[in-house]
């Protein structure tokens, strides 16, 4: 077992962990969660042994394998499956035994070596390393393609399925869902609940907490306190704990009923279908929790639309996907993902575009926003339609260079007269005065963003659409970069929204929270996908189990 008695941890003036004791025993999947900041991240490099403590004990059985995802860029020509083979070191172990038994002619050892050869897996050591990585949503013509061919979010993909290939008894995942569509994210927790050694992890993702873990670690005021049960266990747990410690305190009473007015609000709106009685169960336990999100740092809430035209939009016909790339024949044709919609965006609704990777979810979003042109058909934007575009690369929009004042500025110059608030909001002062509400506050103003965290960056992004005052929003994969408390006040600014909504995320809390009805990608067009987000699970593992089965027929 793992045991923490009396740890001291410091990271420079700053006090982690003070007199912090814990036991975590053998097979226990253990959520490690905290505000950020808290000390999740160096607790973790104090297990993994590249961080020692301060003062007091971290006793862990020496003769345990440990594994975690390398955070390194790999840039290396091997293919995708040979880079994950090598994530398998007692295989590794075994074939270099192999060759320096061969070297030396010692028959004997070389017999050995042999037998632990076998016994490491060497037969099937490409089948596995395959199963994870389409697991984790590669197609089966990716398999044998070079590690340095693929982009970044893919590659730390394949750093996941490399540290999930390697032999462990302990078993540490530092936020693994950031790059993960929901396809990957359900195959993962399908992998993990079979895991057989002790894990520990670190995610934002509540429900993917809830499915994996067992145990809920909490750091809280330099302490570990340790709840039984998955994530929601501990967050129900704790809001009893926050109602007997502030159930007198005015701020968080008038917090507790801005709450309970919304949850009332949409909860009376919400039809018998399956997706709206998600959302009616994502809201009642909003209700449940409610002195937890009270308890949070960070909330905000999106100004009045200045219009609502009904419709937002219609597609008639239309055709997404990408132009022929500059500098191709000029009869080069368009590379075409999704043909054929027919669809219409009224006022008020809520949609969740589901979609297996690689499907066009993304395709589809970044068309509606402009941020694409229509390849055929048509999509006609009702007049006064003011769209707020959150992209996955949003956060490589912003300037590194530039801090948040600055981008305000821009943000004044570049938007319309008459879509603009008052004078007064958009003089420095203004300016200042909005950033503050999304916790960008005295020297952070003038911070140059490129030295923020991802979670900054995000916030960052979210505060300049909200001064936009948009009508429609479009947000693809909003969260990767936030963390649980600015997640739940997300969905409470989402739900007391009062245009419509057009969500890509693989935050299945987020999504039942939020969305009324969903759309499916697939298969080269849109349908309506009539199941809610359970259904829609078993629909992505039986895609998987389906590509599995593709490949093994391939190789």
């Amino acid at each position: 077992m793992i045991i923490l008695k009396n740890v001291a941890l410091r990271r420079g003036t700053k006090v982690l962990l003070d007199n912090a004791s814990v036991t975590l025993n053998p097979g226990e999947k253990v959520g490690l969660v905290g505000r950020n900041g808290a000390g999740k991240s160096s607790l973790f490099a104090v297990l993994n042994g590249s961080l020692h403590e301060d003062g007091g004990d971290v006793s862990i059985p020496s003769q345990w394998r440990m594994s975690q995802v390398a955070q390194d860029m790999p840039e290396t020509a091997q293919t995708a499956t040979e880079f994950v083979i090598e994530g398998d070191t007692t295989l590794l172990a075994a074939q270099r035994e192999v060759a320096e038994a061969e070297a030396g002619e010692d028959y004997m050892r070389m017999a050995h070596a042999y037998t632990a050869l076998n016994d490491a897996g060497a037969h099937d050591a490409p089948a596995r390393a395959q199963a994870l990585i389409l697991g984790l949503g590669f197609s089966v013509a990716e398999l044998q393609q070079p590690v340095n061919s693929f982009s970044g979010g893919w590659r730390m993909r394949l750093q996941l399925a490399r540290a999930l290939m390697c032999p462990s008894d302990l078993l540490l995942l530092d936020e693994p869902t950031n790059h993960l569509d929901l396809d990957a994210l359900v195959w993962l927790e399908a992998w993990l609940k079979q895991y057989a050694g002790t894990m520990v992890v670190i995610s934002h993702d509540r429900e993917f907490l809830d499915a994996v873990t067992t145990v809920t670690l909490h750091v809280d005021n330099a302490k570990l306190v340790r709840y039984g049960g998955n994530y929601s266990k501990f967050e129900d747990m704790r809001a009893e704990q926050l109602v007997l410690q502030q159930a007198a305190q005015a701020k968080q009473q008038e917090k507790m009923a801005h709450l309970q007015k919304f949850i009332d609000r949409f909860k009376a709106k919400a039809s018998k279908a399956k997706q709206a009685q998600s959302r009616v169960k994502a809201l009642e336990r909003m209700e449940k929790i409610a002195p937890v999100l009270a308890d949070a740092e960070f909330q905000f809430e999106f100004k009045e639309p200045q219009s609502l035209p009904n419709s937002m939009l219609a597609m008639t016909g239309a055709v997404f996907g990408y132009p022929a790339p500059e500098g191709a024949p000029e009869d080069t044709p368009p590379t075409v993902i999704v043909r054929n919609v027919n669809r219409t965006v009224l006022a008020g609704q809520r949609i969740g575009i589901l979609g297996a990777n690689g499907q066009g979810k993304s395709t589809l979003v970044k068309t509606v926003a402009e941020a694409l042109q229509a390849v055929g058909g048509e999509i006609i934007r009702g007049k006064g339609l003011n769209i707020g575009y959150f992209s996955q690369q949003e956060l490589d929009v912003l300037r590194p260079e530039d801090d948040p004042l600055q981008h305000m500025f821009r943000l004044v110059r570049d938007t319309p007269a008459a879509m603009r608030p008052s004078a007064n909001d958009c003089r420095e002062q203004g300016l200042r005065n909005f950033l503050g509400t999304f916790n960008f506050s005295g020297d952070m103003v003038k911070q140059p963003v490129g030295s923020m965290s991802g979670g900054e960056k995000a916030r960052l992004v979210l505060c300049m659409i909200v001064w936009q005052r948009p009508n429609l929003l479009l947000l693809d994969e909003p969260t990767n970069h936030l963390d649980l408390a600015t997640r739940e006040a997300l969905s409470v600014a989402l739900n007391e929204f009062e245009g419509s909504v057009m969500l890509v995320s693989h935050d299945r809390a987020l999504l039942r929270a939020v969305c009324d009805e969903f759309w499916m990608v697939s298969r080269g067009g849109v349908s309506d996908f009539a199941g809610d987000l359970d259904d829609y699970q078993v629909y992505l593992l039986e895609e998987a189990k389906r590509r599995r089965e593709e490949a093994a027929g391939k190789r």
